[in-house]
């Protein structure tokens, strides 16, 4: 799938980020351990990990960052969504089309209620 990898500018320096190419609120690219490892589309409903998050995020009406806490906490690992800048000045310094395979987040993860 093609992503957007794209370098900002903040106040604490620069920071690369990998988007989709037309930026979605129901699409996302977590991360794990600070590197892009898996594809999340709520909408994508032929994959039951999708269909898993969309009832963890959307069903619930949680932020992808609290479940993603509910799910690292559980098993132990480091998933998250990156933050660009927390004080809100970001300016793109450049952004370069990639091609990544991003697997959904297994769905082993995901078994449990919130």
């Amino acid at each position: 799938m093609t992503f957007l990898a794209i370098t900002y500018r903040t106040f604490s320096g620069t920071k690369e980020v990998i988007e989709t190419l037309e930026k979605k609120a129901t699409q996302w690219v977590v991360y794990k351990d600070n590197k892009p490892a898996y594809f999340v589309d709520f909408y994508d409903l032929e994959k039951e990990s999708n269909a898993m998050m969309n009832s963890l995020v959307l069903c619930t009406k949680r932020s992808m960052k609290e479940v993603l806490d509910v799910i690292n906490k559980k098993n132990g690992i480091n998933l998250s969504v990156p933050i660009i800048s927390r004080l809100g000045y970001k300016k793109i310094v450049k952004s370069k089309k990639i091609e990544l395979e991003l697997e959904p987040i297994p769905e082993k993860w995901l078994a449990y209620s919130l």
